[in-house]
């Protein structure tokens, strides 16, 4: 009998943490700061390979009911490129007397973007309402999407899947996500989609959201792509903590 107690109060439980539902909001408040991590790659056959890592600093300068406003910086930033038989490599931290001359030149052109501040306007569903950038920089404005999730308006439990449709230059991009956990810190997505447009193919990945601020702790991205008939895999992954 005791036996059959214990196997019921197992049973309860895993059933009620199953059915436990979560409402995700970004939780900001008025000088949160953040640190956030990205890291790029793409390779194209023997043709085209490149590696991009990014650190970025993040301040939360106002919170008005469900919207926030953000200022965002990139802090460092390194390349390495393999085109036609060409390497080029560029890292923002060292000095003009360590570069070679293509990452001279490459600095010349990332300069711009390493002293530029994006500033962010968002509600707290994630949806980015206004963005700029100052001084104005063609492409810095991508850095406020790369998380790649809208949160729905309604709860979501275990099992639960949701879509957010998003167009990055060209390439419309169709995001499936499901919920895989719910757990006393955070909420575990799995996330599945395909590309269309300039390029089609499959989308998987993962995401990690901290439960309570609703901040995507880390997300990993993978695409399988076919552009201009040459097949090219994609990845992206990024981590944001709070500091």
């Amino acid at each position: 009998m005791k036996k059959l107690l214990v196997l019921l109060l197992v049973v309860t439980s895993t059933i009620s943490f199953a059915q436990e539902s979560v409402l995700l909001r970004l939780n900001y408040a008025k000088g949160d700061e953040f640190k956030a991590e990205m890291k790029m790659s793409q390779e194209m056959g023997t043709m085209m390979s490149m590696g991009m890592s990014i650190d970025m600093s993040m301040s939360v300068v106002d919170v008005t009911d469900d919207t926030n406003i953000s200022e965002m910086k990139i802090t460092k930033m390194t390349m390495d490129m393999l085109q036609a038989g060409n390497v080029m490599s560029f890292d923002s931290t060292k000095s003009d007397d360590e570069l070679d001359e293509m990452g001279k030149m490459m600095k010349a052109q990332m300069s711009p973007m390493l002293s530029s501040v994006i500033t962010s306007k968002g509600n707290n569903l994630g949806e980015v309402l206004e963005v700029k950038a100052e001084p104005n920089v063609p492409g810095m404005d991508d850095f406020t999407s790369q998380t790649n999730v809208v949160y729905p308006k309604e709860a979501i439990k275990v099992g639960s899947t949701w879509t957010f449709q998003k167009d990055q230059k060209g390439m419309i991009l169709d995001f499936v996500y499901t919920v895989k956990a719910i757990l006393k810190d955070k909420v575990e997505l799995d996330i599945k989609g395909t590309s269309s447009g300039l390029a089609t193919g499959d989308i998987t990945g993962t995401m990690n959201i901290d439960r309570a601020s609703g901040i995507p702790l880390t997300s990993n991205i993978d695409m399988s792509l076919t552009l201009q008939g040459q097949k090219m895999n994609s990845k992206v992954s990024m981590t944001m903590t709070k500091i």
